[in-house]
C-alpha cells in the first residue's frame, strides 16, 4: 500500500485520538504555552470545536494513511501584515520520522498560496528543533535570522529560529 498524508477538516470523532497525540511532553516541548499540558479530551473538544467554526479554514488535522497524526494551522495576519500567516504544527510522536510533516507543510503551502491569496508564510521554530528546521528547508523555507534568547520555556532562555517562504507564483 502506498502512503498518503493529507490534511483535512478536523471532527468531533477526532476528539479522542487528539487528546491521546497531543498528550505528550515530547510535542509540548516545541509548542508555545497556551496549548496545555496535560492535554485531556475536553482540550481537544474545545479547539476542535473552534476550528469548526473557522472562516476560511486554517487549522487542519494531519492524516497519514486515514489516521490522525498530527496537526497544522495558519495563523492568518492583520492590518498591513494581512497578505501574511504564522504556520505551526506537530506530528505525534508515534508518526515522526515518516516524512508527515515535509508532506502536511507542503499541502498546507500550497493552500495558503492558492487559495487564500497569501504572499508571505513565516514560522519560529526553537533553537533544538532541528527536525522541525529540516521540514521547513525542504519546502523551500528559507532561514531569516536567529532571535537571540527569545523563547523561555521550560525553565530555560533558547533562541528562536524564524524561516518564511514567499509565494513565487
Amino acid at each position: 500500500m502506498k502512503e498518503k498524508t493529507e490534511i483535512r477538516p478536523l471532527r468531533l470523532s477526532d476528539k479522542v485520538e487528539l487528546a491521546r497525540l497531543a498528550n505528550n511532553k515530547n510535542i509540548w516541548n516545541n509548542l508555545r504555552d497556551h496549548i496545555p499540558f496535560p492535554y485531556e479530551e475536553d482540550d481537544a473538544e474545545i479547539f476542535i470545536t473552534l476550528t469548526i467554526e473557522e472562516e476560511p479554514q486554517r487549522t487542519f488535522g494531519i492524516a497519514h494513511n486515514g489516521q490522525l497524526s498530527g496537526i497544522i494551522g495558519l495563523v492568518l495576519q492583520k492590518d498591513v501584515y494581512q497578505k501574511s500567516a504564522e504556520i505551526g504544527y506537530w506530528i505525534g510522536e508515534p508518526f515522526w520520522g515518516k516524512g508527515i510533516a515535509t508532506k502536511a507543510v507542503e499541502l498546507i503551502s500550497e493552500y495558503a498560496f492558492d487559495k487564500l491569496n497569501l504572499n508571505r508564510i513565516y514560522t519560529g521554530v526553537f533553537e533544538y528543533n532541528i527536525a522541525s528546521m529540516k521540514v521547513l528547508e525542504k519546502n523551500g523555507f528559507k532561514k531569516e535570522g536567529v532571535f537571540k534568547n527569545a523563547i523561555f520555556k521550560n525553565g530555560k532562555v533558547c533562541d528562536e529560529h524564524r524561516f518564511y517562504r514567499l509565494n513565487e507564483k
